[in-house]
């Protein structure tokens, strides 16, 4: 344990596997108290096992983020356990909607919406109105290169979610840094989680893949996409607002 967020509340959304769970394990080895939110109860509470049996302290609450009452209520409740909230990590999100523009399902359009942007917008919101009102705060988006850095045939849904991430996170930095509310984003590329498996590709298959697709040879580790939201929410990265930190082992580059 180290004290980088000694005495910080935290909220990650999103933080029953993959990087949301990277991240709220990682504040947690940094001494922050860590709310875990997710639409699904038996996730959180693996995330909580793991961050308690490391020496932490976390709860776990049940949510969609893409209901404003949700919303709310989960940043109340973090307020409400831990007696504040210093830092959101807004990391929940969905892949769908896949497919050529012009055969996109209208449903599942507005599906992929109403998490990754409308979820990650109400997210905000709330967080933001707790954090003006308490003495500042910061926020880290998770977006994706997919979007405003590139463009991936069947993705078009996809991108244009995460790149409306990218763009309202922008906005809200800069029309929020004057209440103390520092605001940035993380847009990482392929990590090694199943969201970027192909459907039936082995792991080999996958890695293989990754050493032709990627410069770098590999796909993203979990722990190094926490590592950068650790430091966008960190005093160390105190003058950087509305920064889109792209990490993507070069394919953008």
């Amino acid at each position: 344990m180290t004290t980088r967020f000694a005495d910080k509340s935290v909220l990650v959304t999103g933080g029953g596997s993959g990087i949301g769970r990277a991240i709220a394990l990682a504040f947690a080895r940094e001494g922050a108290r860590v709310a875990v939110a997710g639409r699904t109860a038996a996730p959180l509470a693996e995330t909580v096992e793991l961050i308690e049996q490391a020496g932490g302290k976390a709860i776990a609450l049940t949510g969609d983020v893409a209901s404003g009452e949700d919303a709310a209520r989960l940043v109340r409740e973090t307020v409400e356990r831990f007696g504040g909230l210093d830092v959101a990590v807004n990391n929940a999100g969905v892949l769908g909607a896949l497919g050529p523009v012009a055969d996109i399902d209208e449903a599942e359009w507005r599906r992929l919406f109403d998490i990754n942007v409308t979820g990650t917008l109400l997210a905000m919101k709330h967080q933001i109105g707790h954090m003006r009102a308490h003495g500042g705060g910061a926020i880290v988006n998770v977006s994706s290169n997919v979007g405003v850095h590139k463009r991936i045939p069947n993705l078009g849904a996809y991108a244009a979610s995460k790149a409306a991430v990218t763009a309202i996170t922008r906005a809200a930095a800069l029309d929020h840094i004057a209440d103390g509310v520092r605001i940035n984003t993380v847009s990482p590329g392929a990590v090694d989680t199943p969201m970027s498996g192909r459907p039936g590709e082995s792991a080999e298959a996958k890695a293989e893949r990754m050493r032709s697709d990627v410069p770098v040879g590999r796909a993203g580790a979990v722990t190094e996409i926490a590592a950068a939201v650790l430091y966008l929410a960190s005093e160390e990265a105190g003058y950087t607002v509305g920064s889109d930190l792209v990490l993507d082992g070069g394919s953008t580059a």
